[in-house]
């Protein structure tokens, strides 16, 4: 068998016809089994190594695409379908790869028997719409609002990950760091969830996993700027500025004229009196916390520790968004315009230090829409493993509360719509029928890789599958993941949202279908490459003959 590495990297030179059809074929099945053993709660884990020698440890399909160096077009190809899957439902990367690289494959005899590719995207373009109708019709709601039912469908999402053994404590921190960053419309009523922005996860090295937490508030890596400042406030108020508190310098360079030993006092003096006016003017307000975003100077930081005020600087512009949400502060870009709205409140105000560095925590926000999520663990390897299982639990749930659909998996919904889409096929004349039978054949790819992955007999577990869900014995007929058995999906209260299940069918489809319609692949860089060598190799033979090089 070929290595995978050897087809992905392969150089492309100009392929036309049925060769590029075959040659992207090949490409996007290799893909495809480089990570089908990373599908499932037994999955096995890839170790990739980075170019500047770090290596990465993980399961998680995207993770493992993007890392990943590819030269052919067509494989290109399919690491943008994990990334598209990815951002738009946040799960099923490794299926979306998985399923379009078997539908590739079961095309390969098609357009070996002259099938025309626009008669098999045909096909695939019927067997999608009615896959997509299969699913809707063993789809059921639940309640959103309902946290022990979305903790289920996290669970659910969780338990193929490398991290599924904490995963009572994972479920609990994704459900709550998404519903906590929940802003509805209040006009439109339109729910808007910004997991990337506003549940921000911060990762530290040291200390068990347990000490894992969500905050109600937010946390950041920064220290105040005075030695004396308070580090504990009890119900602060807030400032947030995006202002520097230092004397402005000139854009232009101005040249100034010092002549007498008095002249320098006066412009030490001018710089001092407008520290001090933009000072008093933020005193006047009595916050006891002022945070900016650009630099803040001694003189300043002198002033607010005489008030009593704690002042931090150069705060990221995303984590002060953060706080403003949190506290329900509003950043004010000029001081003189500062007012008692802009102020925001919490309930604790707190600077800690852990390991080695200081961490500013900004807790007992409870009607903030705005949260941190803090990591702890063993090693950065672990963490980063954490980071990944979270984010795609936290994207389960916002797809819930967005979408409250779900069906169930353990490849019960994938059986469910072969076998309708088998029973379907006989309906359909011509040679659309050999594409139709394609794609609910190649959903049966994600019972095998599950069994397979188990160490189960492959055959026995699929074929016993097909009969069940064919003989109308029921939908609800799944593959554990763990024992390769076959099972009630209901009983083991697996279940997928159905917008992940969705999008996997549209995109992988879609893809296949696109990925067939590619009669040429010419590579540019060798024409231009070609065009830069003539006039060379021109000029070289003016010169062999004796003509003098222009």
């Amino acid at each position: 068998m070929q290595q995978p590495v050897i087809v992905v990297n392969q150089k492309v030179e100009r392929e036309h016809g049925r060769k590029a059809q075959m040659n992207n074929i090949e490409a996007a099945k290799t893909v495809a089994s480089l990570i089908s053993s990373t599908l499932g709660p037994c999955a096995m884990l890839k170790m990739i190594l980075d170019p500047m020698g770090g290596t990465v440890l993980t399961n998680d399909g995207n993770s493992i695409l993007r890392e990943i160096d590819v030269v052919h077009p067509a494989a290109k190809h399919m690491l943008e379908l994990a990334r598209a899957q990815d951002e738009e439902v946040g799960d099923g990367t490794t299926s979306v790869i998985i399923l379009t690289g078997e539908i590739l494959s079961l095309a390969q005899p098609l357009l070996e028997r002259n099938i025309h590719p626009l008669k098999i995207v045909k096909g695939f373009t019927l067997a999608l719409d009615d896959a997509l109708k299969a699913v809707e019709e063993v789809s059921t709601s639940i309640n959103p609002e309902d946290k022990a039912q979305l903790t289920e469908v996290v669970r659910a999402c969780l338990g193929t990950k490398f991290n599924s053994r904490e995963e009572e404590l994972m479920c609990t921190m994704a459900v709550e760091a998404t519903t906590r960053v929940v802003q509805v419309n209040p006009v439109t009523g339109v729910k808007d969830i910004d997991i990337k922005r506003y549940a921000k996860v911060e990762k530290i090295p040291g200390g068990s996993l347990y000490d894992s937490e969500v905050l109600d508030g937010v946390m950041f890596n920064k220290d105040h700027i005075h030695q004396k400042m308070r580090r504990v406030i009890e119900n602060p108020r807030i400032v947030l500025l995006d202002s520097p508190l230092e004397y402005k310098k000139p854009e232009t360079a101005i040249n100034v004229e010092v002549s007498k030993d008095t002249d320098w006092e006066a412009l030490l003096k001018q710089e001092e009196d407008y520290v001090r006016s933009i000072c008093n003017v933020i005193i006047s307000f009595k916050p006891d916390v002022v945070i900016t975003e650009k630099g803040a100077s001694d003189l300043a930081a002198h002033f607010f520790y005489k008030a009593g005020i704690t002042c931090i600087r150069r705060l990221r512009k995303t984590d002060n968004n953060r706080i403003a949400r949190a506290t329900g502060a509003t950043i004010v870009s000029r001081v003189e315009e500062l007012s008692e709205d802009h102020i925001g409140r919490a309930g604790l105000f707190e600077i800690k230090k852990i390991g080695d560095e200081y961490f500013t925590f900004i807790t007992g926000c409870p009607t903030g829409t705005a949260c941190s999520i803090l990591l702890r663990g063993a090693s950065k390897d672990t963490l980063n493993e954490m980071e990944r299982n979270l984010h795609d639990a936290m994207c389960v749930a916002r797809n819930i509360i967005l979408e409250p659909r779900v069906v169930h998996g353990a490849a019960s919904v994938e059986m469910h719509v072969s076998s309708q889409l088998m029973a379907k096929s006989r309906t359909i004349s011509g040679v659309e029928q050999a594409a139709y039978q394609a794609v609910a054949m190649a959903l049966e790819v994600v019972p095998r890789i599950l069994t397979s992955n188990c160490g189960a007999n492959v055959i026995r577990t699929v074929t016993d599958l097909r009969s069940r869900h064919t003989s109308g014995d029921g939908w609800y007929w799944g593959v554990d993941g763990k024992t390769g058995e076959i099972v009630d999906v209901r009983q083991l209260k697996i279940m997928d949202p159905a917008a992940v299940k969705i999008q996997a069918l549209k995109t992988s489809i879609e893809a296949a279908s696109m990925i067939l319609r590619v009669d040429d692949v010419v590579s540019g860089i060798k024409l231009r490459q070609e065009r830069e060598a003539a006039p060379q190799a021109a000029q070289d033979e003016d010169t062999e003959a004796g003509a003098p090089p222009e």
